[in-house]
């Protein structure tokens, strides 16, 4: 072969999403913390994003994450995610995914029964207790960083829906989070094309709208996803909720989304819908679930916050090799809106 600059990656997919895993052959970036490594990576190397998630190698319904050595001596791991448009602070699934090819590939050796594994990433620690019962990683459980509400009870202004309630929360990303019933959806798979086309209406208007700033870190800022949240229900005692998140540059999620989850738990508390230690069974379009529940309260620089546990599976789908061929004419890949929207 006469393939370059070759990099390994395993294949795995969290309750739908698809989150790939580097292995090898990319060195972490320079920086001090997560946080400007993932800036750093940005800015100096984003042509390994570029290259395994434009086409013809990747695809707009994939996302890759870089296992580095971590910062924080606490850590196991570090991790940057890396997505169609974005670099994100944190991402559940992808997180789901790095720690189950992590464990299942001996990166980080499992300790019986349960494996207790910290991930240092941009948005923080994260704790992780993964189920590694029979020598295989059949479950995920991890508390993510500080969740909190940015704007409560807002409005936005959508060219072609008009004013349209919304709400802002972070849960490792900004979400506005609107009412999926009161725009008249079901969130069936029927409707994907129709969210997506809406999502990135309303994400567009409330960016611009709904400023949106982390009191901790003003890296992290702006709208960059929308969340449509079915109506609360019970069922045999659960409680449950469908949602679908929209990826930009234009697809959903196939998970529940566990920053999204994690933000609308934030919400659900806030407004007093949501106990401290109550489960909230999030579900996706794909009808698969993430179980999550508020684990405590806490506070992001000076605004009330949550702690919020989510937990789901993640199963590997294969192991690649990447490289170029000196000779291929789109060495970092290129995209175009037939798939890539936008």
């Amino acid at each position: 072969m006469r393939l370059q600059n070759i990099i390994t990656v395993v294949g795995a997919h969290a309750e739908g999403e698809v989150g790939r895993v580097i292995t090898g052959g990319v060195l972490p970036p320079r920086g001090a913390t997560m946080f400007e490594r993932m800036v750093n990576m940005e800015q100096d190397i984003d042509g390994v994003r570029r290259m395994l998630l434009f086409d013809p190698r990747g695809s707009v319904n994939t996302a890759v994450n870089l296992v580095t050595p971590p910062i924080r001596p606490e850590a196991q791991i570090g991790m940057i995610v890396m997505e169609s448009d974005y670099y994100v602070p944190m991402s559940g699934s992808n997180l789901i995914c790095t720690v189950t090819v992590a464990l299942e590939t001996g990166m980080v050796p499992m300790t019986g029964d349960t494996t207790r594994v910290v991930v240092d990433t941009p948005a923080g620690l994260v704790e992780v207790l993964a189920d590694t019962r029979g020598g295989r990683c059949n479950r995920i459980a991890f508390r993510n960083v500080p969740a909190f509400v940015m704007h409560r009870d807002a409005t936005v202004d959508v060219p072609g829906l008009g004013v349209i309630g919304a709400d802002v929360s972070y849960g490792g990303m900004i979400y506005v989070i609107v009412d999926a019933q009161a725009l008249g959806l079901t969130l069936t798979r029927g409707e994907a094309r129709t969210l997506v086309e809406l999502g990135e209406r309303i994400k567009a208007a409330a960016a611009v709208q709904l400023p949106s700033v982390h009191p901790e870190n003003p890296g992290i800022h702006t709208i960059n996803q929308t969340l449509f949240a079915g109506p609360l229900r019970r069922e045999n005692g659960q409680l449950r909720s469908k949602n679908a998140v929209v990826v930009s540059p234009g697809r959903i999620d196939r998970c529940p989304c566990g920053t999204g989850t994690s933000a609308r738990l934030a919400l659900l508390h806030a407004r007093g819908d949501l106990a401290t230690g109550e489960t909230l069974y999030h579900e996706s379009i794909l009808d698969t679930v993430f179980e999550s529940r508020v684990v405590s309260e806490a506070r992001a620089g000076d605004v009330p916050a949550v702690i919020p546990e989510v937990a789901g599976r993640a199963w590997l789908t294969g192991v690649s090799h990447y490289g170029v061929d000196p000779e291929d004419p789109f060495p970092e890949g290129y995209r175009l809106n037939d798939t890539w929207f936008g």
